[in-house]
């Protein structure tokens, strides 16, 4: 059996520093993120001293029990060697075989006496209590942002990750939690909020994750901040959309309960508490036509992974990063979106997943069994935010679709706005931008808006549902029309760079306008 440092059970193989007992390895001073059945998978390597481990072998130690496919082994494996960067080579694969550990890992240089180790063995010290489920998958593309919120937890007891549905806040919130788990005595705690249907419930989430167990009596945001006010804890809300108020009520009466609890919530808009900090989670970085390598970009790697895992094996070159760098652009960079399209390319191919990928409605319906029903889907991503919408801010979202590209405040009242609207369209935009289905562009003084495009085609299906096309594409007419009339008035006043600028910002709409123009009936294909 390989060894383990006395007391501390630490192991140095080449950069790494890996803990059996504590299921956690460092690379210098920072955490590696890897699966527990990477991790069991690793420890049944080193166990091996050398040897050759058959995948027969692998698959009864870290799946004991279960049946599953064998590219679950190979996702393992792969997950393993990016966790040991310069090290892959450690990890040997012996052709119809298995798998050999070419490395004897030795205690650091300040280690004493090494004890053995095994896979099944109980650990000693007690880890930090918590109910964060651990890591199956690698989280790619994400370094950056969970430096960033781990600084902004530091200084900061309430942070709130906003972002667009699939955007992968609750995996940031998970990663980033787990990083901070040394720093909590009494544990890290989720309270899945996502199951609640209605917002008094709250309260018994956050008692029932973290343990606490109240008398008789009704539990209220106060009550269960008050039993845990002198305790040193992050709990984790996740998922606070639907319940937003009560979310908000509970995280002000946790920060008021006590200088040692933190919170970390997750949502699709902020939750506007005292005290909050907001983080807007990003889509992942996409990349140009011109890629060499599908990995070279983050969403490609998403992707490339992903399809991994379904047992397809996609060529490293140019051609497919082209294709899956045009796929990863028409899915906006989503994580999720772009996971459900590698599932479906293992079915149909990367080349007619790219000529179907605008039919992304029908065809990203791949999602896990085990998924939550909003994430089983793309479709069912956007339902749970559209439901959660006012019928003004439905409407508003629906007509915004009509612009291609970027718009402006002036263009999305002139389109949107109707005598039938109970509100003011500038309102609901607003509204819309802090539930995270219209993105903002605030580069100076003009404020410019966009919808994902992902978005855009559920928002036109919902316009034609609506029946509101013809009436929504004849304010779009009318209002490019307007344009025209003024770059007309405008053409002899301004500079020619200026001109340029001004003609070429609302090129979508004029397009449009000509489709509708020229069909005379207002159909959706004019602007889809």
């Amino acid at each position: 059996m390989a060894a383990a440092q006395e007391g501390t059970g630490c192991l140095a193989v080449g950069r790494l520093r890996i803990f059996p007992r504590q299921r956690r390895i460092l690379a210098g001073d920072q955490p590696v993120e890897l699966g527990s059945r990477a991790f069991d998978l690793l420890l049944t390597l080193i166990e091996a001293r050398g040897t050759t481990v058959s995948r027969s072998e692998l698959m009864s130690r870290v799946w004991p029990n279960l049946i599953v496919a064998d590219n679950n082994l190979d996702a393992q494996i792969s997950a393993l060697r990016k966790a040991f960067g310069a090290d892959r080579g450690l990890i040997r694969t012996v052709a119809g075989r298995g798998y050999q550990f070419t490395s004897e890992p030795s205690p650091p240089p300040e280690a004493g006496p090494r004890e053995a180790i095994s896979v099944n063995t109980p650990a000693t010290s007690a880890p930090a209590p918590t109910n964060l489920p651990a890591p199956v998958s690698d989280l790619i593309g994400r370094d950056v942002e969970v430096q960033e919120i781990l600084h902004l937890a530091g200084a900061r007891r309430l942070v709130t990750l906003t972002g667009a549905g699939g955007i992968g806040k609750t995996r940031l919130a998970h990663a980033v939690a787990r990083q901070l788990l040394s720093q909590f005595p009494d544990g890290v705690w989720v309270a899945e909020l996502s199951s609640l249907n209605a917002p008094d419930l709250v309260p018994a989430a956050v008692a029932a994750a973290v343990g606490l167990e109240l008398t008789a009596g009704e539990a209220s945001a106060e009550r269960v901040a008050a039993a845990l006010g002198a305790k040193s804890m992050l709990i984790v809300l996740d998922t606070c959309e639907h319940v937003i108020d009560a979310a908000a009520g509970m995280a002000e009466a946790l920060l008021r309960s006590g200088a040692g609890v933190r919170v970390i919530a997750t949502s699709r808009e902020e939750l506007k508490a005292d005290g909050e900090w907001v983080y807007r989670v990003g889509p992942l970085s996409v990349a140009a036509d011109d890629v060499r390598d599908p990995r070279d970009f983050d969403a490609g790697r998403l992707f490339v992974s992903r399809a991994q895992w379904m047992g397809l094996e996609l060529p490293m070159d140019r051609r497919s990063a082209a294709t899956i760098a045009a796929i990863s652009r028409r899915l906006d960079g989503i994580p999720l979106a772009i996971e459900l399209a590698a599932a479906r390319a293992a079915a149909l191919g990367i080349a007619h997943l790219a000529k179907r990928i605008d039919d992304h409605l029908q065809l990203l319906t791949c999602g896990r069994r085990t998924a939550l029903p909003r994430h089983q889907s793309w479709r069912a991503t956007l339902d749970w935010s559209y439901r959660l919408l006012t019928q003004s801010e439905r409407a508003v979202l629906r007509r915004l679709a009509m612009f291609r590209g970027n718009f402006g405040l002036d263009a999305a009242r002139a389109v949107a706005a109707d005598e039938g609207l109970s509100s003011d369209v500038t309102d609901d935009l607003a509204n819309l931008v802090a539930k995270s289905l219209v993105s903002a562009e605030i580069n100076g003084s003009i404020p410019r808006y966009r919808l994902f495009e992902t978005t855009r085609a559920y928002a036109l299906e919902k316009l034609a549902e609506s029946g509101e096309v013809d009436a929504a594409a004849r304010r779009y007419a009318e209002y490019s029309v307007g344009l025209c009339k003024q770059a007309e008035v405008g053409w002899e006043t301004h500079p020619a760079a200026e001109r340029v600028c001004d003609q070429a910002r609302p090129a979508g709409p004029l397009h449009a306008a000509g489709d509708w123009a020229i069909t005379s009936s207002a159909t959706i294909r004019a602007f889809a």
